[in-house]
């Protein structure tokens, strides 16, 4: 399948949505899902074009995946997490919803379930206040 530059994420990476940011370089966007399934949670995407883990270049991956470690370590501190889950779907038969490349970056706290997947949108101040926790903690 080919990559589709009008997919949600691609009117992000050109502004045309916003989004609350929480990390930002050359290669990869990462920002607050807006229907999160715990507080905090994170997807990171490569800013280059890739519909899944099937087609991402490699180093654009690498890129992805060092800064899904780095938010990890900000969401440990800042959300007081006690583990971080992390998931990557590829392809509608995997669970992919949208169709640029992302990962969710998922804090946790022990005996608390994940909401259901787009079951709860978050309140705006709410995500601002987190995007702006994070972002702090990652530039610390």
């Amino acid at each position: 399948m080919a990559y589709d530059p009008g997919n949600i994420f691609a009117k992000i990476l050109r502004g045309e949505l916003p989004a609350y940011t929480v990390y930002e370089d050359a290669r990869v966007l990462a920002f607050l899902d807006i229907m999160p399934r715990a507080a905090g949670h994170v997807l990171v995407i490569p800013k280059a074009p890739a519909r899944n883990l099937l087609d991402v270049k490699a180093d654009d991956l690498a890129a992805v995946a060092a800064a899904a470690q780095r938010i990890a370590q900000a969401q440990m501190k800042v959300f007081e997490a006690e583990g971080i889950t992390l998931t990557q779907h590829n392809e509608k038969a995997g669970g992919q919803e949208v169709f640029h490349l992302h990962v969710h970056v998922i804090p946790r706290h022990a005996g608390i379930e994940l909401r259901a997947p787009l079951s709860y949108k978050e309140a705006a101040d709410v995500l601002a206040d987190q995007a702006s926790r994070l972002a702090a903690a990652l530039r610390d």
